[in-house]
């Protein structure tokens, strides 16, 4: 009761900023400070991004943020994320690009420019190739897990 009471005789310029987004038609998916917005995005990002829910990517981390920790784990720089070379595996590329569409569900088009790839059946085949390469691989599932725990970790932080 005591928030309420605050919030009802809060000053005018809060309560015109608060009006100011309830008029709009589309309603943003967290109203509150960013400090509140983080943590409420730590606490409910899942893995899955609900389809049916097309704010729930907002919840995910950027997918910059993404390759920001995935190029601090293996030590490279972005430009070195974004190279292909025909018939060389580049793990470091190819996890930054699953997890894209793991935690952020984006399109394999959308994933395609991000990492300056031409052809999104390019993106679709990395991503099943790493499916399968994480089901098999241990060592590979760990170093993916602890990019995502520290994904969930700098979101905390933000």
């Amino acid at each position: 009761m005591k928030n309420y009471r605050q919030f009802i005789f809060a000053d005018d310029d809060k309560v015109d900023k608060i009006s100011k987004v309830l008029e709009r038609k589309k309603w943003p998916p967290i109203l509150g400070t960013a400090s509140f917005i983080n943590r409420v995005k730590e606490k409910l990002f899942s893995e899955k991004v609900d389809d049916e829910v097309p704010q729930s990517k907002e919840l995910a981390p950027a997918s910059e943020q993404i390759k920001i920790l995935v190029c601090q784990h293996y030590l490279i720089t972005n430009d070195e994320l974004i190279v292909s070379k025909r018939g060389v595996f580049n793990e470091p590329r190819n996890v930054a690009i699953y997890l894209t569409r793991r935690l952020r569900g984006d399109s394999l088009k959308q994933i395609g420019e991000q990492f300056e790839m031409q052809k999104y059946s390019s993106v679709g085949s990395i991503i099943e190739r790493m499916k399968a390469k994480v089901a098999k691989d241990g060592k590979l599932k760990t170093r993916v897990e602890s990019i995502v725990f520290a994904l969930s970790k700098s979101q905390e932080q933000t």
